[in-house]
């Protein structure tokens, strides 16, 4: 990483004229007021012709980041701009092109990482690091997460600095908002506050954030944290996810956050750094404009014909090793042996999208699932049953959406997962769907929910379980389809409430709303940029500061008949890293001329009481009495 500097150690020999400057070299080619969202894929699906001439993009309307500008207030005329990468391997002869076309349509500035960089960042730094990390996998042997490479955190930061230029190219610092997403760009706030003192940055983790003993365990921990430290506002799903981040910035940076009127905040060198709990939401305009597609009811007909009036409890998740598919298959087999009624009426419908990944880990994953199946079809199917549907691809919306309606219950039992909006799409599902006849009512769903997932905490009439506790989620699941249909209505209309009216664009319209809020004094403060690499940090301060210069320091001094003088022991007399604690002669010969002088009281303030004081001035002290030990 290129170690970048404006005036390390101390502030104080800093130009007046430079204090909280935002101007750059870089001249933006953008200009207004607008909201800068950058992740690390943008919006945007693109393809090239079938011919081979140019290539097509259209928005990718399942993206959250293409349905957050939907809670933009009204008041704000606020234009949005993406920066991040395309899914589509451009090549670089066609990268100038794709890259005008994206702006000028789209709003978009792609962010094209070199293949191999990409593989190192993406593939392994993001994806055998970070990933296990964060759901709680500590690396114990090559074959149980990814050990530490350095070279794949250089690649993580080289890209995180390849994403900042792409910022910067469009960037008005002085009126723009630029919105971080998730952990694939944890380090891009120090190279965007490096270059912009009085820059708003906000982020937001889409995913959990460990406990501090496992985050510990990250070679590269203080860095992470200290480029977090550089935003205004950081957002996560849940109040554990944030209390985890709090926890980390306290034990290892000896970070204490403050709560003032119900806003959390971290004091960093004078500046606010702000936390926002928020879990996200679906589109409700999007998913109910899907219910009305014309191939939907059709699909659905063809689901209840074959599944024949049986109850069905659904899964759908990636082929993930946290998501828990195995767990799940396993608990549905117990509820079919304590509960033998259900043996030829129930059905678990296991939708495992394909995702990528280590593929010798998600084969055996899938090959572990495929035969946990077999087992439970040899032993409980019967002609026209099969206890367990594995759906081993890709659905479509409407398929999904299809699935969602038919089923009796909908079980999600990830051992880690961000946040989850499966119950969320279900439950919309289940509200009905205008125009479609058939012999379920509408408006009942039941949720069993794994107390690992951000979801969890807001369905307050979800079943709740320990995904790891096989025979209490096969008794929930039991419990689910076994309530009556009063308390399967109730429990649907308290999700439904929750669900329609904290959609994508309430929790976008949230954060943006305490984003500004923690920007208001930006331009009201003093601000300097100190410190090297990631120790770099701005230091705020009011605008009353008055900078001392020394001279004036030396005639005020001169000019005084009582002073009085307070001196810190550690790491001001003495360096805080040395075992012996007593000062050199240097020191001794200092502090004596200070005590000699009548006009002076001095005061050393020390954390262990200690001999070594008197034996430095005691022929001294004894003759002034007026030097003072403080003890804390």
């Amino acid at each position: 990483m290129q170690r970048t500097s404006t005036t390390p150690g101390t502030f104080a020999d800093l130009d007046e004229e430079r204090a909280g400057s935002v101007a750059s070299d870089v001249q933006s080619s953008l200009a207004g007021d607008r909201l800068i969202v950058v992740a690390n894929t943008l919006p945007v699906r693109g393809e090239r012709r079938p011919d081979g001439r140019g290539w097509s993009f259209s928005w990718d309307e399942d993206s959250l980041l293409f349905h957050l500008r939907d809670g933009l207030p009204d008041d704000m005329d606020m234009e949005v701009l993406y920066v991040g990468s395309l899914h589509a391997d451009v090549p670089p002869a066609d990268q100038d092109d794709v890259a005008q076309a994206l702006l000028e349509r789209f709003r978009c500035i792609p962010a094209f990482l070199p293949k191999d960089l990409c593989d190192r960042f993406y593939h392994g730094f993001c994806k055998q690091t970070l990933w296990p990390l964060i759901h709680y996998m500590l690396p114990y042997s090559t074959d149980h997460g990814g050990r530490f490479d350095r070279s794949h955190w250089e690649a993580y930061v080289l890209a995180n600095k390849l994403f900042s230029q792409r910022v910067i190219e469009v960037l008005n610092p002085e009126d723009d908002y630029v919105w971080i997403h998730d952990y694939h760009l944890l380090a891009l706030p120090s190279f965007l506050r490096r270059r912009f003192n009085r820059l708003r940055i906000g982020f937001f983790l889409h995913s959990p954030f460990p406990s501090s003993e496992l985050y510990r365990s990250l070679p590269v921990r203080d860095e992470i944290l200290k480029s977090l430290l550089n935003c205004d506002l950081i957002g996560f799903h849940t109040f554990d996810y944030a209390r985890h981040f709090l926890s980390c910035c306290s034990r290892m940076l000896g970070i204490d956050y403050q709560s003032k009127r119900g806003y959390i905040g971290l004091d960093y060198f004078g500046r606010t750094v702000g936390i926002k709990i928020m879990p996200v939401g679906i589109n409700m305009e999007h998913l109910q404009s899907l219910l009305q597609q014309p191939d939907l009811e059709r699909k659905v007909a063809e689901l209840r014909n074959q599944f024949n009036r049986k109850t069905v409890l659904l899964g759908v998740d990636d082929m993930d090793i946290f998501k828990g598919i195995d767990l799940k298959i396993l608990a549905f087999e117990q509820m079919l042996k304590a509960h033998p009624k259900w043996q030829g009426r129930a059905v678990l419908v296991q939708i495992a999208n394909p995702k990528g990944g280590s593929r010798k880990e998600l084969e055996e994953l899938q090959a572990k699932i495929e035969q946990t199946c077999k087992r439970i079809n040899d032993q409980f199917g019967r002609p026209g049953y099969s206890p367990v549907v594995l759906v081993n691809r890709a659905l479509s919306s409407v398929e999904r959406m299809a699935y969602y309606t038919i089923a009796e219950c909908v079980v999600v039992t990830a051992v880690r997962d961000g946040m989850n909006l499966t119950p969320y799409e279900y439950i919309v599902c289940r509200q009905g769907i205008p125009g479609l006849d058939g012999d379920r009512p509408r408006g009942k769903s039941m949720l069993v929910v794994s107390e690992f997932i951000g979801c969890s905490p807001s369905l307050s009439g979800a079943i709740r379980v320990n995904p790891w506790n096989i025979e209490s989620t096969a008794e929930a699941m039991n419990e689910s389809i076994a309530s009556s249909d009063n308390e399967k209505q109730l429990r649907h209309e308290k999700h439904y409430r929750y669900v329609s009216s904290h959609d994508v664009a309430y929790w976008s319209k949230s954060f943006i709303h305490d984003f500004e809020r923690s920007c208001r004094d930006h331009f009201r403060r003093r601000c300097w940029g100190i410190g090297l690499g990631f120790g770099f940090r701005v230091v705020a301060l009011d605008r009353n500061f008055k900078k001392l210069a020394v001279d004036s320091i030396v005639a005020d001094y001169k000019k005084s008949k009582s002073r009085v003088i307070l001196l810190d022991y550690d790491g001001t007399l003495v360096p805080q890293t040395t075992i012996d604690k007593t000062p050199n002669e240097t020191i001794v010969s200092m502090m004596n001329t200070l005590c000699a002088d009548k006009k002076n009281v001095v005061f050393i303030a020390i954390l262990i009481a200690s001999d070594i004081f008197p034996l430095m001035i005691c022929h001294d002290a004894k003759e002034n009495e007026k030097f003072e030990f403080a003890y804390a």
